[in-house]
């Protein structure tokens, strides 16, 4: 989910800055500092905005640099499990495919599709099933739900799990056709 939070760090201006306006050093350094990093309670912070200085500046003898308190908004993009986002798929590979979600890609398991099972098409790289004639490619629209979120420092390094297994997920043309019904199978005879 994107989210604007407010944030409070004290950071030290270098007196390289100091022939600019305060305000756009504070927010030059403060941009070097957080944009594209990912942080665990913030997810990855995309900007960083409307810099509020809240104290003086403040020097500690032998640094020329000065102190600073500061108060900032911070746009940042979080995943958390069982939200459900529109993704493009991006990549087709055999074992499932890689969707974006916001600034991330997510894994699309073969497995995690949908409950019929799915091979990969080595000609037309797509994967399709047999039995309803379903297919996803490179492009596609589809509707997908987070499954596992594990952060890392590295938008390489994070891992995010998807799934379209329930209802209501997938591409558009498969969640406005008639959902197939599957017969129940029991014991005949048995206890009720």
């Amino acid at each position: 989910m994107y989210y604007v939070k407010t944030i409070s760090d004290r950071i030290r201006v270098p007196p390289a800055y100091f022939g600019s306006t305060l305000e756009d050093a504070i927010l030059k350094i403060l941009r070097e500092r957080y944009e594209g990093r990912i942080y665990k309670d913030l997810g990855i912070v995309l900007s960083i905005d409307d810099p509020k200085i809240l104290s003086d500046g403040a020097v500690i003898p032998g640094d020329a640099g000065a102190y600073f308190t500061i108060e900032f908004d911070a746009l940042a993009f979080l995943p958390s499990v069982n939200e459900v986002y529109r993704a493009e798929i991006k990549e087709i590979v055999e074992f499932g495919a890689f969707a974006s979600i916001g600034p991330f890609q997510g894994l699309l398991h073969v497995s995690q599709i949908d409950r019929e099972k799915f091979y990969y098409e080595k000609k037309s790289k797509t994967l399709s099933s047999k039995t309803l004639k379903r297919a996803i490619k490179k492009g596609d629209d589809v509707l997908v739900k987070v499954s596992t979120v594990s952060l890392k420092t590295t938008s390489s390094d994070t891992k995010i799990g998807l799934t379209m297994r329930p209802d209501g997920l997938g591409r558009d043309d498969w969640i406005s056709a008639k959902p197939v019904k599957k017969p129940i199978r029991g014991k005949k005879g048995g206890n009720r």
